[in-house]
């Protein structure tokens, strides 16, 4: 795990220019530093090492192959590098090292851009072949490690973080307010969704997408190297087997991720995800073998799942390490967290999870398993009940069964008529009852009037041929439903959050979920596999039988590892939410509705606690402004190439 960046360039490149980028990235590769320049000065590679396998000089970047003309800046991990290199050995590749880089290095050397298909990781690197004098770049699957990047007439540059792009002075600051208000109105849409990004001039690489540089021509070509595709052996499996099936996989998902030369331990929750993780590693390596587990918690209130949590730490018989995250804490940390994940948080779950990095940097633990991506792969969230009744229908099945069950255990899953009759007021209809009779508490009633109705608009041509495509590919709607969120419009940015997160600390977290293979399983089953019988992630449940132990495995409410935050807000971030709102640059920005929200202040003070949550997203878009934009101008800032002759 570490920071990747890089320049190619028409004339040569400012000798300062990739180390300041780095400079701004020293969170991600605290234990070494490396640059790789071409004689002429115009390919320039950086990287920024967080040392995890083979951490000896040996395993350092930008690393080179025997030959001088492959070189490799890699930000992540090939978790299956053993059985790869096995491979490679037996073409006739002699390792040097005993690093999943030179494994990386070594399988594009070999089998070229086929070498992507090969791969079980997490991912983004960029590899300069001097043969073709072309740079070679490529994301992970699932999107887990960041690839941003920027064109220009007379360079590309590419970086693992934002702030490392504008440690150039040729790039301007310039802020999409209608991408940053369509993520704040659904964090499905517009920051981690399409290629372009927030920041006018910076693209990045899709999950699952390979990029090629020409070195002399600057012209690029973008590619999906992977979609997920149906496998029609799995289609047929019978319920039990593909229980076993799922079984195998997560469990050799998790031994796979054990794979390090320096401690690993685990995020652990109350939940299904996490627990069913740290209950698989103790069976792999035995209750005798120091393993630590890290955990959010809020006493007290109805957010702390310590119950469940300590019933996982008991059956597997871990060192448990808590921390409290706390308002005042927060506003402590506000300044640093913003900086950190570079682009606004949809909730104070990120700041949690920000803490639970931290407690795990103060023991000594850099590489954390967690359960992320399991809840869009497996149906883990109870809105995907109408997907699921749907594809039962389109399947000529009678509903009505599963409909009542899941009524029962989850009595807001399926929309009711209200609910369905109020969806189809026209937007301003319903802006002007919200307005007038001060109630509501859609986002988009406090944006500017002609920016909502921007916001508000359908996805884009790209983006609805992408949803096609997959549900061409794929069984169902439910399963088009969970391939959209878990590659496109909604994993995505949890995984941003947990990259921004864990190198805030220099830690690396693993995500035993997001393996290529067990997508592939989850999303060729029929639907009851999935969510039969009023069960989410019943897949999960059914494999975790006699693992887990049992009030978690059958735990039917999914809570999330959200702080109490309409609490915090009718305590000490009263006075922070009250100087944002009536501050003169929340006023000038030009995007927000001032008396809407003073409106929700007013309606908060009254007892509506449940409106911290649309407030929390003006407060934390103009917590972006101040701590991340505004501060791009402040830090220094180099030209990326020299001076012309």
């Amino acid at each position: 795990m570490c920071g990747i960046a890089g320049i190619i360039a028409r004339r040569p490149i400012n000798p300062h220019a990739v180390p300041e980028m780095m400079q701004r990235i020293e969170h991600r590769g605290p234990d070494g530093e490396g640059v790789w320049s071409r004689d002429d000065g115009k390919v320039v590679l950086g990287h920024r090492r967080l040392a995890i396998i083979d951490p000896t000089p040996a395993g350092a970047q930008p690393m080179t192959d025997p030959s001088g003309q492959l070189v490799l800046t890699f930000n992540g991990e090939i978790y299956n590098y053993v059985e790869l290199a096995r491979r490679l050995r037996a073409e006739g590749y002699e390792f040097r090292s005993s690093s999943d880089t030179e494994v990386l290095l070594a399988a594009y050397a070999t089998w070229g851009e086929a070498g992507l298909a090969e791969l079980n990781g997490m991912f983004a690197f960029a590899l300069y072949d001097g043969r073709s004098d072309e740079l070679f770049c490529a994301r992970d699957r699932f999107g887990e490690k960041p690839f941003l990047y920027v064109e220009t007439p007379d360079y590309f540059a590419f970086a693992s973080e934002y702030k490392a792009l504008f440690a150039l002075s040729d790039l301007a600051v310039e802020v999409d307010d209608v991408r940053l208000l369509r993520f704040l109105h659904q964090p499905k849409q517009g920051l981690d969704d399409e290629r372009q990004t927030v920041f006018g001039g910076v693209q990045q690489l899709l999950p699952g997408e390979r990029l090629i540089v020409d070195a002399g021509t600057l012209e690029t070509e973008t590619a999906r190297y992977w979609d997920l595709r149906v496998d029609p052996e799995l289609t047929a499996l019978s319920e039990d087997d593909a229980v076993d099936r799922f079984r195998d996989l997560l469990s050799e998902s998790v031994a796979i991720r054990m794979r390090s030369d320096v401690p690993v331990g685990s995020c652990l929750s109350g939940g299904l995800d996490s627990g069913s993780i740290v209950c698989l590693n103790r069976r792999q390596v035995g209750t005798e073998a120091d393993y630590h587990v890290f955990t959010g918690r809020f006493p007290g209130t109805a957010a702390d799942e310590w119950s469940y949590a300590e019933q996982v730490i008991d059956a597997t018989a871990v060192t448990s390490h808590v921390c409290t995250p706390t308002p005042g804490g927060f506003l402590d940390d506000l300044p640093a967290f913003i900086w950190s994940n570079e682009l606004p948080v949809g909730s104070s779950s990120q700041f949690a999870q920000w803490c639970v990095f931290r407690l795990a940097k103060q023991h000594g633990v850099t590489v954390l398993l967690d359960g992320q991506g399991a809840d869009e792969l497996l149906g883990g969230y109870e809105q995907y009940f109408a997907n699921y009744i749907w594809s039962l229908a389109q399947m000529g099945e009678d509903t009505a069964e599963e409909e009542n069950a899941i009524r029962r255990r989850y009595p807001l899953a399926l929309p009711s008529a209200s609910q369905a009759w109020s969806a189809r007021l026209p937007a301003g209809v319903r802006r002007w009852l919200a307005h007038s009779l001060n109630r509501g508490s859609d986002f988009l009633f406090g944006v500017d009037g002609d920016l909502a109705g921007q916001v508000g608009k359908a996805k884009t041509k790209e983006q609805a041929k992408a949803d096609r495509d997959a549900r061409d590919r794929l069984l169902s709607p439910l399963s088009a439903a969970l391939h959209e969120d878990a590659f496109r419009a909604h994993l995505p940015t949890l995984l941003r959050y947990g990259d921004r997160n864990s190198m805030a600390h220099s830690r690396e977290v693993r995500l035993p979920f997001c393996d290529h293979r067990i997508a592939t399983l989850a999303l060729s089953l029929p639907p009851r596999y999935l969510m039969g019988d009023a069960e989410t992630k019943r897949l999960l449940r059914g494999a975790m039988k006699g693992v887990l132990p049992e009030p978690v495995r059958t735990r039917w409410n999914k809570q999330g590892f959200l702080p109490p935050q309409s609490d915090w807000f009718a305590g000490e971030l009263k006075a922070w939410a009250t100087e944002t709102v009536n501050g003169q640059a929340f006023a000038e920005r030009g995007i927000w509705n001032h008396a809407w929200w003073s409106q929700i202040m007013e309606r908060m003070e009254k007892g509506e606690t449940q409106l911290a949550w649309p407030l929390w997203k003006p407060l934390i878009g103009e917590a972006w402004y101040r701590h991340f934009v505004q501060r791009l101008d402040v830090e220094k800032r180099v030209p990326a190439l020299r001076e012309a002759a």
